[in-house]
């Protein structure tokens, strides 16, 4: 399948969406070994792709996690360089929930699964408290602001690099 990720001569466009664990007070981020930056797990949707088999496809491959896909909580227009080049993206975040048969650590950090098997490069996972967030560079940027108003509607917004 190919991801929904066109390189044009010009410009990048990107359909990514997301999921947002929240358990125990704390959400579940991610971010490449040795980075202090940090975003929520998800990828590029393929096509033909529905936005929760990504989803269910991404944890199970990152995380080695079996979620179930909720609501819709996010809608993100993202534009910022990529390369030398703009990228506009659409980026659509979730909340999912473990199933029972899921089997990873619920504190602390732990690398991703993909990286074991496939000797890419690490990523981490690390469990952080939601007050924590706001000292962190969280990717939506808006992150810190809009975890406390899960509960709400759908927010949207757009960040511009």
């Amino acid at each position: 399948m190919s991801d929904i990720l066109f390189h044009h001569d010009n410009y990048i466009f990107s359909y990514r969406v997301s999921g947002i664990l929240v358990c125990d007070g704390k959400v579940l981020l991610q971010a490449p070994k040795d980075m202090d930056e940090y975003a929520f797990i998800g990828g590029h949707v393929a096509l033909g792709e529905t936005n929760e088999e990504t989803l269910i496809r991404e944890w199970r491959e990152e995380v080695g996690a079996d979620i179930e896909v909720g609501e819709l909580k996010w809608v993100e227009e993202n534009f910022f360089s990529w390369g030398d080049k703009p990228c506009h993206q659409i980026c659509l975040s979730y909340l999912v929930h473990l199933k029972v048969t899921s089997q990873i650590p619920l504190d602390g950090s732990f690398v991703s699964k993909e990286y074991l098997e496939e000797d890419k490069n690490a990523i981490f996972f690390h469990w952080v408290s939601l007050p924590n967030v706001k000292n962190l560079a969280v990717y939506p940027t808006k992150a810190a602001e809009l975890l406390p108003l899960l509960d709400e509607d759908v927010k949207h917004f757009v960040y511009k690099e």
